[in-house]
């Protein structure tokens, strides 16, 4: 197995049990709470980046979701993987480590499920930082239509996604620079993602993705301050998807970076400036 990378910053690496499964997820800096919710395939090291200069400000909270990362991936009979249950899983962690609110910045999928409990758990959410967060019905890949075919598909997914299939995930999500995620960190979380349990946490997690009405049909119950960061690079979404959402999320700041689909990994300092002065309520905020 490839070595992990470096945590960063020296953070405190915990467990705790919420909605039923064992989270992993550090910890690092002081002051207000700042959650950050990582992507589909992706795990807390997304962050790593990022994560040193937000703690100079923020008592900053990285899960790794469940069957994510280093994370419990239990069934799917027992977990039923999809924003609803990510989103109560980010309650049930916020309960269990005493934080009665805290803000939320979450990335695609992430961005997804902390848009979730927003509109599920208001009480919860001081303020949102959506970066490229899939909302609008998904343009699937061909990976993805085959998978999500009967019988075929979860033979494909669950024995034929190889090491170099999921480099790839991550190098086409990319417009700007084929070395913002780097080649260690990829085969990290392929070593993770590539036993049967994280296969089948994955392939549960992928087939709810694909249907995002309940998602879009919950935006009007959103009334966190809201920030939207976007690539104008992104291969992924198109930041036309960006601009819509910051109307339909009232009074949404909507923000476009010079990057593809990751911002806090393709321009690390640009994206931690627009968030820290939104986080910060400082002028331009």
């Amino acid at each position: 197995m490839t070595p992990s990378p470096q945590p960063p910053t020296n953070p405190i690496v915990r467990d705790v049990a919420s909605r039923g499964a064992r989270v992993r997820f550090v910890e690092a800096g002081a002051g207000r709470p700042l959650v950050l919710v990582h992507d589909y395939l992706s795990s807390h090291l997304a962050w790593e980046e990022a994560l040193p200069r937000l703690a100079t400000r923020f008592r900053v909270i990285v899960p790794d979701l469940p069957g994510f990362g280093e994370s419990e991936k239990p069934p799917p009979s027992r977990y039923a993987y999809g924003l609803e249950a990510f989103s109560e899983s980010l309650a049930d962690l916020v309960a269990a480590i005493g934080l009665s609110r805290a803000s939320f910045c979450g990335h695609a999928m992430g961005g997804s499920v902390a848009l979730t409990l927003a509109a599920n758990h208001p009480h919860l959410v001081d303020r949102l930082v959506l970066v490229s967060p899939l909302v609008y019905p998904p343009r699937p890949d061909a990976l993805t239509r085959i998978a999500s075919m009967p019988l075929i598909g979860p033979i494909v997914f669950k024995q034929l996604y190889g090491r170099t299939v999921f480099r790839r995930h991550f190098r086409d999500r990319l417009s700007t620079t084929t070395s913002a995620v780097p080649e260690a960190r990829i085969d990290y979380l392929f070593d993770l993602f590539n036993v049967p349990a994280a296969r089948e946490a994955a392939y549960a997690t992928m087939l709810a993705l694909l249907d995002t009405r309940p998602l879009m049909a919950s935006l009007s119950r959103v009334g966190a301050p809201t920030l939207i960061a976007w690539g104008r690079g992104d291969r992924v979404s198109p930041v036309d998807q960006g601009r819509r959402l910051a109307r339909e999320l009232r009074g949404a700041r909507f923000e476009v970076l010079e990057c593809g689909h990751s911002p806090a990994e393709e321009c690390t300092d640009a994206f931690v400036d627009v968030a820290m002065r939104f986080l910060t309520g400082a002028k331009g905020g």
